[in-house]
């Protein structure tokens, strides 16, 4: 009986010696494998740009109103009733051309009247003057009192006033009779009148007659944060009195108008309720093309700047808001790298920390890569890529016709904060994950 137990024993003992081998070989076999098999892990093909250090002309994007640089409101300055219009609305007036006749017969009787009384005062004071110089001789002898010389001289005197009102009354009736014919006071477009033939009007009425408007040049006023103006004042420090200005028109500001303008000035005092401070520039307009009260985005030049540019397409933005890249190290194995961004150029992060010139970001297929893994990069071709892969699929066709979409965008130039820029980034992620 107690054979039997150890014959027992033994036989476990075996059992669990054989399992134990069969173990240890078929584990250190799957060891190999796995070992061979990340050996043997094909480098993921990714497009890859190197960081440079550029000049770019930093701008300043806001919105802006134009506003006429000259006009006048036309307004009548003596009563009565409109006989003529003299010119054709929506066209160009030169400046003294007639635009209105009023009814001058009034004016004219007015007139008559001023110089009839002219000439009778000139008559009186001829004869005032002949007695006074008579005077003047018999005084010496005395053959009249000193007293009577003195009140002929006050007559004469008299008289030379008398001459002097009328003279003054006759250039009143003169104006007043000039003021029926209304002038243009400067020249401009003209719009449309605003009183018809037969209409009253009177010299302190508050309705205009038309109203005309110089549009070449226009001004654009714009609005700039006062936490932003130190930027400006920092240009004019430098020397650049004159900054650049240029427009952009449409709905969706896609139209670039082809004339640059020059900042005139900017306010003194930051407006309290906004909290931003006004700026005017002045935009040639030989077409008349802009008009005032238009809206427009205004691009202001502040001046060259050495930067380092990142594609906005090549950066992710984490859950806290800060942005990263994929960067490939001499090993050709990715590495991700936070970075710091100032403000968005055109498609590209102004690059302010975390990138050095030299080093390079992989710009398309970050998606399938991880830390340390390895990489096979080719040079990113931006906008060329779709069309010299249009006939390929797959994965890597579609990151190269996402980058073509992101670099759609380069013939419309933008300038926005990092926080307007990301939705760009965040949308070029996920068509590349799609």
């Amino acid at each position: 009986m107690k054979k039997h137990y150890i014959l027992i024993a033994l036989l476990f003992v075996l059992t669990g010696v054989v399992s134990f081998s069969v173990w240890k070989y078929t584990g250190a076999e799957d060891g190999t494998a796995s070992a061979a098999s990340s050996a043997a892990a094909p480098a993921q093909p990714v497009s890859v740009l190197e960081v440079k250090q550029e000049q770019i002309m930093l701008s300043r994007t806001l919105p802006g109103r134009v506003s006429a640089f000259r006009q006048s409101q036309v307004r009548p300055q003596v009563n009565g009733l409109i006989m003529e219009r003299l010119f054709e609305e929506g066209s160009y007036v030169e400046e003294g051309q007639q635009l209105y006749q009023i009814d001058d017969a009034r004016y004219k009787a007015a007139l008559a009247s001023a110089q009839a009384d002219l000439r009778s005062a000139r008559s009186t004071i001829a004869s005032i003057k002949a007695r006074t110089d008579r005077y003047k001789k018999l005084v010496k002898i005395d053959a009249v009192s000193q007293q009577e010389y003195d009140d002929v001289k006050a007559q004469l005197d008299q008289a030379n006033a008398a001459v002097a009102v009328a003279k003054a009354a006759v250039d009143v009736a003169q104006v007043n009779l000039d003021y029926t014919k209304v002038y243009a006071p400067i020249s401009g477009r003209i719009g449309r009148t605003l009183v018809t033939e037969g209409a009253l009007v009177t010299a302190n009425q508050a309705q205009a007659l038309a109203v005309i408007t110089q549009l070449d040049p226009v001004y654009v006023d714009m609005q700039q944060a006062s936490i932003e103006a130190m930027t400006l004042q920092q240009a004019r420090l430098e020397g650049q009195e004159s900054l650049p200005v240029t427009l952009m028109l449409g709905e969706n500001n896609e139209i670039a108008y082809p004339h640059e303008g020059r900042l005139k000035f900017s306010e003194v005092t930051i407006d309290e309720t906004t909290g931003s401070i006004t700026l005017r520039a002045v935009v040639p307009n030989p077409d008349d093309v802009l008009l005032p009260g238009l809206f427009v985005r205004a691009a202001l030049g502040v001046g060259e700047k050495d930067v380092v540019l990142v594609p906005q397409r090549a950066a992710i933005r984490k859950p806290d808001g800060s942005l990263s890249v994929w960067v490939v190290d001499q090993n050709n194995t990715a590495q991700p790298r936070p970075i710091d961004v100032s403000n968005a150029h055109e498609d590209s992060w102004i690059v302010t920390g975390g990138l050095q010139p030299g080093e390079t970001v992989i710009v398309a297929g970050y998606q399938k890569v991880g830390p340390g893994a390895p990489v096979s990069p080719s040079p990113w071709q931006g906008s060329q890529a779709g069309s010299q892969t249009g006939s390929q699929t797959g994965p890597q066709h579609d990151e190269q016709a996402g980058g073509m979409q992101a670099d759609a965008g380069e013939n419309t130039v933008t300038h926005s904060s990092p926080e307007q820029a990301v939705a760009l980034s965040e949308t070029t992620e996920n068509e590349e994950q799609e």
